[in-house]
């Protein structure tokens, strides 16, 4: 027989910085119309003003799949992420 039981439950109490993505620029489109190869490079503009655009590379854009209305995160670490806006808004609180 075998019992079933809920997985252990985790509340998350770190600290990351964090932008929503306002808009997301893929470096193919530009090369397809300059007739060149891309390195799969996207550039990342903030939802909120005052933040520079940003580039970020074609390892992050497979792994993470963002998409404009989420966030883009860094932890502690340096790690890159990226987190859908439900999730993010559900599990952080700006400080």
């Amino acid at each position: 027989m075998s019992t079933e039981q809920e997985m252990p439950r985790y509340k998350c109490h770190k600290e990351v910085w964090a932008l929503k993505i306002g808009k997301i620029h893929l470096d193919q489109e530009d090369a397809r119309q300059e007739g060149r190869d891309t390195d799969g490079h996207a550039t990342i503009t903030p939802e909120e003003s005052g933040y520079a655009q940003f580039r970020v590379d074609a390892e992050y854009m497979r792994k993470h799949k963002p998409v404009v209305g989420g966030y883009y995160v860094v932890y502690a670490d340096g790690y890159k992420s990226f987190s859908p806006a439900k999730a993010f808004d559900d599990g952080y609180t700006k400080v």
